[in-house]
């Protein structure tokens, strides 16, 4: 298998293992969606410094360690990026429980459009063709959502417009992804202690003792998904690996309606469907971007 071939592997791996978070998540009652955000970060932080060693990232590791030590804002930077990151834990393990996984795939399915707004705000990219019209056709979702419920969920918005900041900020600090995610996953250690001290474990595992596997099981899923992620990032051009990334919202509407029995009303069909639009015009868009790439390379 050649590197691309690699590169798409691994990047649908990692959207099927992010997509499986939500029906893990349902066994690890009686935990609450605070508790196995804490237990997340907990047993992430061995699998993703097993991660690093094995990667061969440790010396990359350390020298952004150094940057830290010589670079303040950099430092004031990180546990910023932390809680924008943290929220995002949060909701992912708490939607499952409340019902709410087809509220935040509709955010996923948003966000890349927001990326491209963020694009053209702040970094001044002009738009193409494609992607005004995909802006264009999302906007008649967002509308026609506000049109059905006088309100747009909290938990669309969290995502939809959570992220951006956060990629801007990780964009800002030129950190090596392995080395930010790592010292974000420490930095939400402390909170992460607290709640689970907090709640009282020890009568946690004596009631729910598959606990004593499931929750390590959540730190290695949580790198394996992540490691693969990275690793498709570095192996596919930016333009593929962004049309891969729509595959994580679509198997976690999937995940809701047909495993999680969550309602999807046909009235929200024409919430959703100018929405999928606007994403497959932006894969059309970037598809074609990456074409014209390619050949210039030959």
């Amino acid at each position: 298998m050649n590197l691309s071939g690699r590169g798409i592997f691994l990047s649908v791996i990692a959207s099927a293992l992010f997509a499986v978070f939500p029906g893990y998540v349902l066994l690890l009652a009686p935990l609450d969606g605070m508790q196995i955000f804490a237990q997340r970060v907990v047993w992430s932080i061995p699998a993703v410094l097993l991660l690093v060693v094995l990667s061969g990232q440790s010396a990359v590791l350390l020298k952004s360690l150094q940057r830290l030590r010589r670079e303040p804002l950099l430092a004031l930077a990180l546990p910023v990026a932390a809680a924008l990151v943290g929220v995002q834990w949060a909701l992912f393990m708490w939607a499952p429980l409340s019902g709410k996984v087809l509220d935040m795939s509709l955010g996923y399915f948003l966000l890349p459009l927001v990326m491209v707004l963020t694009g053209r705000l702040f970094y001044g990219e002009r738009l193409r063709p494609l992607q005004a019209l995909a802006v264009a056709c999302a906007l008649l979702g967002v509308a026609h959502e506000l049109w059905l419920t006088r309100a747009f969920s909290w938990v669309t918005l969290v995502p939809a417009l959570g992220y951006p900041p956060y990629f801007m900020l990780r964009r800002w600090m030129q950190m090596n992804a392995f080395s930010g995610f790592t010292f974000e996953v420490l930095l939400m250690l402390p909170l992460a202690i607290w709640l689970i001290a907090s709640f009282g474990l020890a009568d946690v595992y004596t009631r729910a003792p598959q606990l004593w596997w499931l929750l390590p099981g959540l730190g290695v899923l949580s790198a394996l998904a992540f490691g693969a992620y990275m690793a498709a990032s570095r192996l596919l051009p930016m333009g593929l690996f962004g049309i891969l990334s729509y595959l994580e919202p679509m198997l976690l509407f999937a995940v809701a309606v047909l495993f999680l029995g969550e309602r999807f009303d046909l009235a929200q069909l024409w919430t959703y469907l100018p929405i999928w639009l606007a994403v497959i015009l932006i894969g059309i868009d970037s598809g074609r971007m990456l074409h014209k790439q390619s050949r210039r390379l030959l």
